[in-house]
């Protein structure tokens, strides 16, 4: 039933946005959505889990943005660029990207262990969502290798991948760092410019 998950994780994050978790309310979640309470328990097994999808959820979207900056047009420095830019900007906007790229979760956000639980759901995705959930540290290393994937290409050498290894990594850790502390002007794009070489490779 993803449309009904979907629709449920939706009005959970709404839910988030008036209210801190531990007021947001398992049947409130289901009546935005739509569907009965039993519905979403079937999907989610508990408020813990509907956190996890959640959580799950928004760094699925996150990372899904990244692959989108990778993918546009222009050089590797201009592509790296989008990749910074998303970030700040997914950020800013999100509270739960920002808590999962910084580890700082407030009072107002669920904060499920980052460590797999034990799942007994029969829901493929819920499955998914009780295992390991990523930590800054997985994050620094994901976006990393996608983009020295992305930008090194199916010819590239060992050596090339590894000389673009410092320049991704470089990025996503000044990315990281505007997050917490905006960067003044000339922005995200600015200091990418300022560190990173026209071809990083």
């Amino acid at each position: 039933m993803p449309a009904a998950r979907e629709s449920l994780l939706d009005a959970a994050y709404t839910a988030l946005a008036r209210r801190p978790w531990s007021r947001v309310r398992m049947v409130d979640v289901a009546a935005a959505a739509g569907v009965s309470r039993q519905t979403l328990y079937n999907e989610f097994g508990s408020k813990d889990g509907l956190a996890r999808a959640l959580v799950r959820r928004e760094a699925d979207g996150y990372l899904a943005g990244v692959e989108r900056a990778l993918a546009g047009p222009g050089e590797p420095r201009e592509r790296l660029t989008a990749v910074a830019e998303w970030t700040s900007a997914a950020a800013r906007e999100n509270p739960l990207i920002r808590a999962m790229l910084t580890g700082c979760w407030s009072e107002r956000l669920p904060a499920p262990p980052l460590a797999a639980v034990p799942s007994s759901s029969s829901v493929p995705a819920q499955r998914r969502a009780d295992g390991p959930l990523p930590t800054p540290r997985d994050f620094v290393r994901i976006v990393r290798d996608r983009a020295v994937g992305a930008l090194a290409g199916h010819t590239a050498t060992p050596a090339d991948t590894a000389e673009l290894t410092r320049p991704c990594e470089l990025v996503v850790r000044l990315a990281l760092s505007c997050v917490a502390a905006p960067p003044g002007e000339g922005g995200v794009a600015g200091l990418v410019r300022a560190v990173v070489p026209r071809r990083p490779v």
